[in-house]
């Protein structure tokens, strides 16, 4: 079985698992008769992993079907990948200082997954999966576009509904202007990090560029076996005639 094949089954087994963890967080959410359960695709957590489910889907139909992955694919992975990584990171502070407050976050498998282990998982298989192509560095300052968009639409709905996804947004839960403007710059900060990350390891020489040396070789010999046999039969024809 070629390697792009077995990586085309484990991006569709991925966005399957992904899509489960993302169902179950939707009524684990909504049983808890909360506001924040009432708003599960608030969370910019979820709306990224909606997009890397669907992309998933795609990219996995598509490396059974090619042997490289068409460049707008690529660079969306890459925008995706960096809104779900940093969106882990980020849910990992953020269960790390409640920790330190003795501030009690529950944590069920589904959000587990879907700020730990997928992101890993697909961080690990970007550097790897075969037939990828270089992502350029445009992409690390275009990822911001959509955290500062959803940022805006999230300070605009928060007041009317009483609600914020995140606490560093709630201006009821920081200390003022200065610990809002410098949380959030530090969250772009994480964004523009992780996106330069990201195009970075897409820009890295392949670990499939020796396979594919050989086989290009192997490939160009048989090629060109054939192409001496051809003359000798030929050569032999005209000897004979």
């Amino acid at each position: 079985m070629r390697w792009r094949t077995i990586f085309g089954v484990l991006r569709l087994l991925t966005a399957a698992v992904c899509l489960g963890a993302l169902t179950h967080r939707l009524f684990w959410g909504l049983s808890s008769n909360t506001v924040a359960g009432d708003n599960f695709f608030a969370y910019l957590t979820v709306q990224s992993n909606c997009a890397l489910v669907a992309l998933l889907a795609i990219g996995g139909v598509l490396a059974l079907r090619r042997e490289t992955d068409p460049r707008w694919f690529t660079i969306a992975l890459a925008l995706v990948l960096t809104w779900t990584i940093t969106a882990g990171l980020a849910f990992a502070l953020i269960v790390w200082q409640a920790g330190l407050r003795g501030i009690r976050i529950d944590v069920p498998w589904s959000d587990q997954l879907l700020h730990f282990w997928l992101p890993a998982c697909t961080a690990l298989a970007w550097g790897l999966t075969p037939g990828h192509r270089r992502v350029t560095w445009w992409v690390a300052p275009a990822s911001l576009a959509f955290p500062i968009l959803w940022g805006i639409v999230t300070l605009w709905r928060g007041p009317s509904i009483g609600w914020y996804p995140y606490y560093f947004l709630d201006p009821r839960q920081v200390s003022g202007p200065p610990e809002f403007i410098v949380t959030c710059a530090l969250a772009l900060a994480m964004f523009a990090l992780v996106a330069t990350a990201v195009v970075g390891v897409s820009r890295m020489p392949s670990p499939w560029a020796p396979l594919a040396r050989r086989r290009a070789t192997r490939t160009g010999y048989s090629a060109s076996a054939e192409g001496m046999n051809g003359a000798s039969d030929v050569s032999a024809a005209t000897t004979a005639s």
